[in-house]
């Protein structure tokens, strides 16, 4: 966006911060309104790693209010702008963690809630912003899966362990996962600022969810590795804890909005996506 010319400022709480970045903490309710009333859209992308430390009870309690506090506080401040300074839209991070374990089932947004630690998040979270849509605001929860990228996410810790060959499925490997693109997430994203036709829940994943076992073999084959040591779920709960039950879920979710939107994915596959995330 920024390089399209838009200019993007960003709130943010603790230093350091950029220099065009509006003081602020949402989290910590702390917002001043004229902020938000500069902005055409507001992009709420909040929220601690869930993947990135064991989980304790306190680190739990951090996943929740770091993505509820300060949606709270972001759409009731939209919503007591005067109608003429409100954003266009609310475009708010949610996760596909909303559906649960769906085992083999195929899902898309009409789904309910499921169950669990993250879907318990993802059903308060999404609620938080409901006082931006009572007061007319486009509202958009970017259910997002799991994106691809050499620098975080999904992708980055399991590198070492494939180059070194100690790498494998997870557990049975039967587990679906809704990986996406990062490319797809930026496009969808921006897709879904101009679509004002748009609202709701959207699934931002890619078209063809694969399993983990067939994630773990198109790894392998392109970082030319084998990956044949299966971590075995007991090995998961001691070392990751609680977030271990989440790492074998399964959930098999498709783009039912971008798809009838006629969204166009640059990599509608898990090779192409791969293949980006590891070289461009």
């Amino acid at each position: 966006l920024g390089a399209e010319g838009h200019p993007v400022p960003g709130l943010l709480g603790p230093p350091p911060r950029p220099a065009d970045a509006r003081l602020g903490s949402p989290s910590a309710a702390q917002l001043d309104p004229a902020v938000v009333a500069e902005a055409d859209a507001v992009i709420n992308l909040a929220g601690a790693g869930v993947g990135d430390r064991r989980w304790n009870d306190r680190y739990r309690q951090l996943i929740r209010s770091s993505r509820v506090d300060t949606t709270t506080t972001l759409a009731t401040t939209i919503a007591g702008l005067p109608v003429a300074d409100r954003p266009e839209v609310l475009l708010n991070s949610s996760a596909i963690g909303w559906y649960g374990n769906t085992g083999d089932r195929v899902v898309e947004e009409d789904a309910p809630a499921g169950e669990g630690f993250l879907a318990d998040v993802a059903r308060v979270w999404e609620a938080a912003t409901r006082p931006a849509e009572d007061a007319g605001v486009r509202v958009v929860r970017l259910r997002t899966g799991l994106p691809l990228h050499r620098d975080g996410g999904l992708l980055k810790p399991q590198l070492l362990p494939f180059k070194l060959g100690i790498a494998g499925r997870l557990g049975s490997g039967r587990q679906w996962i809704p990986w996406i693109s990062m490319t797809d997430w930026l496009n969808a994203t921006t897709f879904l600022l101009a679509r004002a036709d748009l609202a709701g829940p959207v699934n931002v994943v890619g078209p063809a969810p694969v399993t983990n076992a067939e994630f773990t073999r198109e790894l392998a084959r392109q970082l030319n590795r084998p990956a044949v040591i299966p971590i075995p779920a007991l090995a998961l709960k001691v070392a990751l804890g609680g977030f271990a039950q989440e790492a074998l879920t399964s959930t098999r979710v498709l783009p039912g909005v971008l798809n009838r939107a006629q969204f166009t994915f640059r990599h509608p596959d898990l090779r192409t996506a791969l293949h980006a995330a590891l070289h461009d």
